[in-house]
């Protein structure tokens, strides 16, 4: 497989480290059957664009998958659902949406605040593939959109690309909610697997993850399986 380096550049998840990312050649074409077993070698999807780390030095972001059939809601998700029995969901194919780009913006300014403004553009080469089969799943309140979450569909198993949310809506737990609904609904589809990212320990945006178990973890090419109340893996540095 031919990969792509790219140049080393601050890593936005361990601060005073520099990250690199290997990337899939974009000559060779790609489909939700090939990025299936890129996701079990633990490559991710930005846009078009399919990569993994290959930091010098520093092996802490650990791809994880969450095996949908044995997950079962603890008490306080449980809480969560009942929170939110008014939410209504709707599921669309990727497009571009005015409204679901004035939410990221609002949740970026919140949560991530970028160095310049957000173009259109910017939010669609993220979020947006021409290859992937990609749904935007809204949660809304009496027609209000509090939140997004980007989901890929490939063979077995669903991947989660990105969740954005009204700030303003943080009682919810929007961003809770949006990953039980994909367990939930991966689960009702018959598919094995939830892709979820990397898990990176001492990261306080990825702590989350840990909440959602038994996960898999991506350990020297081989799935690790981690089971409730069993501690995820400590960074690997």
């Amino acid at each position: 497989m031919e990969l792509w380096t790219g140049p080393d550049h601050p890593c936005s998840y361990l601060p005073g480290r520099d990250a690199r990312f290997a990337y899939i050649s974009p000559d060779r074409p790609l489909s939700p059957q090939r990025y299936r077993a890129l996701l079990e070698q633990g490559f991710r999807r930005s846009g078009n664009w399919v990569y993994r780390p290959c930091c010098i030095g520093c092996s802490a972001c650990v791809p994880v998958r969450l095996p949908v059939k044995d997950f079962q809601l603890t008490r306080g998700q449980r809480r969560i659902l009942r929170r939110n029995a008014d939410i209504e969901i709707h599921v669309s194919a990727a497009r571009f949406d005015e409204r679901q780009f004035q939410l990221y913006v609002r949740y970026l300014a919140a949560r991530h605040p970028p160095d310049t403004p957000v173009s259109r553009d910017d939010y669609w080469s993220f979020l947006g593939s021409s290859w992937a089969e990609t749904r935007f799943v809204e949660f809304r309140s009496h027609s209000e959109l509090l939140g997004v979450a980007v989901v890929d569909h490939v063979p077995g198993a669903m991947s989660a690309v990105y969740t954005f949310f009204d700030p303003d809506a943080a009682e919810r737990s929007p961003g809770s909610l949006a990953i039980l609904w994909q367990i939930l609904e991966a689960r009702r589809l018959g598919r094995d697997w939830l892709y979820l990212g990397y898990w990176i320990d001492g990261c306080r945006k990825m702590e989350y993850k840990a909440k959602y178990l038994p996960l898999e973890a991506l350990i020297a090419d081989r799935w690790c399986r981690f089971e409730v109340d069993e501690p995820l893996p400590s960074s690997m540095l």
